[in-house]
């Protein structure tokens, strides 16, 4: 009887691995054939003029110089604006937040817009602040992807601060040291690693956004700085030139998709190194 029941445990086991591992063999097939595919097309259209030309009109050589600016802009400006709202109320969250009704509110709140779809902000942005300047902007775009970043900034603050032992809190509180200083000097240089690892993986994902920016900044093909206007920005472009049909359109989308995919792997990259120094 034992033996019986060993053997069929066995055999279930083996049927289980089977079944796992066929799994990630399909996982990886598919993965590995978008990733070729990307790179045969994408460096293909790597070259010089793609860091130093404008995004031409059909039949015409250019690069995406404007685009990686416009997407630089607006993704630094989103992080600057979102990152300081995260981190604060990510610290309300962990420092004063433990009792109530209104932390677990928020964090609540804060897992839905953390899951929630980018267009869904984007149709936000546009409704509260494009639709009433009348005009798209870079500002919307910056303002659209700060909304993606809150959430992600916020968590990882809330819980890389509450990883933080309560000693180190009331080594300070012994001292002297009112709340803020202990927050300050004691709380986040202990959760410094995990919180710059949030802000990398924020954007890292706004990165890659493209719906948000359809709805605010649009695009522009010629080059500008001026955040009051439509901007040209890589996901836009290769929304845009990936849907057309002229050829050399399409070799800038693959080339502008290769740039996005390196820079997010760079960022991840980043992240790991950043949390690994943490141990």
């Amino acid at each position: 009887m034992v033996n019986a029941i060993y053997i069929r445990r066995r055999r279930l086991n083996k049927l289980m691995l089977l079944i796992s591992g066929a799994t990630i063999v399909f996982g990886l097939f598919w993965l590995t054939w978008i990733l070729a595919t990307l790179l045969y097309q994408g460096f293909v259209a790597l070259r010089p003029s793609l860091f130093t030309q404008m995004t031409p009109p059909p039949g015409s050589d250019g690069g995406l110089l404007n685009a990686i600016a416009g997407s630089f802009m607006m993704a630094a400006t989103g992080t600057i604006i979102g990152t300081p709202v995260g981190i604060l109320a990510g610290t309300y969250l962990a420092e004063f937040g433990r009792r109530g009704w209104l932390a677990p509110a928020t964090r609540f709140i804060n897992d839905i817009l953390l899951s929630a779809p980018s267009i869904v902000i984007g149709l936000l942005v546009y409704s509260v602040y494009v639709s009433q300047v009348k005009h798209f902007s870079g500002w919307g775009g910056a303002l659209a992807l700060a909304l993606i970043v809150i959430p992600v900034v916020v968590r990882t603050t809330d819980d890389m601060l509450k990883l933080v032992p309560d000693s180190l809190r009331e080594a300070a509180f012994a001292l002297g040291a009112p709340y803020w200083k202990m927050i300050v000097f004691v709380s986040y240089p202990a959760a410094k690693a995990g919180m710059i690892t949030g802000i990398l993986l924020a954007v890292a994902r706004i990165s890659g956004e493209t719906a948000p920016l359809l709805f605010t900044s649009l695009n522009n093909q010629f080059w500008s700085t001026d955040m009051n206007a439509p901007m040209a920005n890589l996901p836009v472009v290769i929304f845009q030139f990936a849907m057309s049909p002229y050829e050399d359109w399409q070799r800038l989308a693959w080339g502008g998709a290769i740039l996005i995919t390196f820079g997010v792997l760079a960022l991840n990259i980043a992240a790991r190194l950043v949390s690994r120094g943490k141990n």
